[in-house]
Parts: C-alpha cells; sequence; structure tokens
C-alpha cells in the first residue's frame, strides 16, 4: 500500500511539473508574439512624398500641400514606432497650402504639428525624391492638396519609385488630390496601375464646390476612370477611403485617418 502511495504522489508530482512547463512555454510564447509584433512596428519605415509645387494656376494664389492630409497620418504612424522620411521632387521646404493652415480647417492632428518644432523642421528640410530607394522602405504614402497636380504627376522619380513599390507588393497609399500622381504609373505589363482596381479621390463635385475645376490641370475623377479605374466617392467632404490589394486611396481630407488605419494594417 505504502509502495502504491508513493507511485501516486511521484505521478502527480510530474504530472504538475510538466503542467507548469506547458503553462510556462504558452506565456512564453504569448510573450514572444507581443515582442515580435511590437518590434515590427517599430521597425516599420515609411516614406512621405509632397509636393514642390506652391503656385495655384494662374490665379496668382499659393497652394502646396494640405496639412491635415499629412498630420494626421504622420502621427498615427509616428505613435507606432514608425520611422518616417519626408522626400519633395527638389528637397528642401515643403511648400503648404495656405488655405489648410487656416483656423477653419485646424483639427487636432494640425494642432499638434502647429506645435511640433521637430515635424516643422522636417518639413522645411525634406529630402530629394531622385535619391530614394524603394529598398529602404516599407511602404509610401502621398498626402495632397493641389501642388501634386502639377510636379509629381509628371515626376518621373515618382512614378518609378510607385512602381518599384507596387512590384515590391508593398503598401502604396494616396489621399485627396494624391491618386493623381497615378496617371502615369503601370503595371508590369504596361497597362496603367489602376486599371481594374477599386479608387477613390478627390471628386469632381467637390472641386466645382471649392471653385477650381477651371484652374486644376487635370480632374483627378476624370483621369481615374479614363485610366480603367473602378471609381467611387461618397458626398461632398465625407471620410471615405478604398483598400484593392496593397493600394490605398482615400477621398478626402477628411480621409487621411482612414487611409492611415488602412496603411498600418497592412504592415502588421
Amino acid at each position: 500500500m505504502k509502495s502504491i502511495k508513493t507511485i501516486i504522489l511521484a505521478v502527480t508530482i510530474i504530472t504538475a511539473s510538466s503542467c507548469k512547463d506547458v503553462k510556462q512555454e504558452t506565456t512564453s510564447e504569448k510573450v514572444s508574439e507581443v515582442k515580435t509584433e511590437s518590434k515590427k512596428q517599430n521597425d516599420m519605415k515609411i516614406l512621405f512624398v509632397l509636393t514642390s509645387h506652391d503656385k495655384l494656376g494662374d490665379t496668382g494664389k499659393k497652394t502646396g500641400f494640405w496639412v491635415e492630409e499629412f498630420a494626421s497620418p504622420y502621427y498615427t504612424l509616428l505613435d507606432k514606432g514608425a520611422k518616417i522620411t519626408i522626400a519633395t521632387p527638389k528637397g528642401g521646404a515643403a511648400p503648404i497650402d495656405p488655405s489648410s493652415d487656416s483656423p477653419d480647417a485646424a483639427t487636432e492632428s494640425t494642432d499638434r504639428y502647429n506645435s511640433d518644432a521637430d515635424a516643422k523642421a522636417k518639413i522645411a528640410n525634406t529630402e530629394v525624391l531622385a535619391d530614394m530607394n524603394p529598398n529602404d522602405f516599407d511602404a509610401v504614402f502621398y498626402p495632397g492638396g493641389h501642388g501634386p497636380l502639377w510636379d509629381l504627376t509628371n515626376d518621373k522619380a515618382s512614378v518609378s519609385l510607385i512602381e518599384a513599390f507596387n512590384h515590391q507588393e508593398k503598401p502604396i497609399a494616396f489621399v485627396c488630390h494624391a491618386p493623381a500622381v497615378l496617371k502615369d504609373v503601370k503595371n508590369e505589363n504596361g497597362t496603367a496601375l489602376v486599371k481594374g482596381k477599386r479608387v477613390t479621390g478627390f471628386s469632381n463635385a467637390e472641386e466645382a464646390a471649392v471653385g477650381l475645376t477651371e484652374v486644376v490641370p487635370l480632374l483627378l475623377e476624370d483621369m481615374l476612370i479614363e485610366n480603367g479605374a473602378l471609381y467611387s466617392n461618397l458626398g461632398n467632404w465625407e471620410p471615405y477611403a478604398v483598400q484593392d490589394g496593397n493600394l490605398i486611396t482615400g477621398q478626402n481630407p477628411a480621409s487621411s485617418e482612414l487611409v492611415a488605419e488602412k496603411l498600418l494594417e497592412s504592415l502588421k
């Protein structure tokens, strides 16, 4: 009887020890998964491409990039540990559209930007777009504003860069007027990158609402449709973002956070 009790005690000890080891292993695996996810987010390298153009056609007014469309995605990604590089066709200071820096265009993100000396320094000293290597980044994001309609739609370095990111199946994201930079971007087979893809962008109705239909060099909605895109949009100024594979597009400034969230999710 004593020997039987001894055997039972030994089996109990071994079983308890095994359960403890399994529990420790499971806990260790979960901690490892969390660390891996955290490390992946902290390793994100994202290229932001802004316009260098500051003239609003022949109106005598200034344009550039739209602050909200930069700031909201910038902080959404930065707060998740992303390392962000900012480039423009000319390098140096990126012009801000004055209309986007007015009180009625202010948001929590623009307020944060206006108090952020580091972010302002980056905008004042952007890298030269042609010097950027797609292999150094995990994704590329283009904020809008009317400026890109004049320079980035025809920029060969920008076209090559997007084509390289797309070939590598990395996320490529655009908001508001920025999808216009896809005008001459091709797939490897020579077709328009947006052909057959679900996309959105600043609508003809929104362009008419701001009174610039006859000023801009192209109407974004028309261009996307002409290139074979499956364009869609919601009402004026409504938040709306579309993702088709690695291509992410947003309709207007109010859509910038949605685009950033989809971009972040694509990098997980």
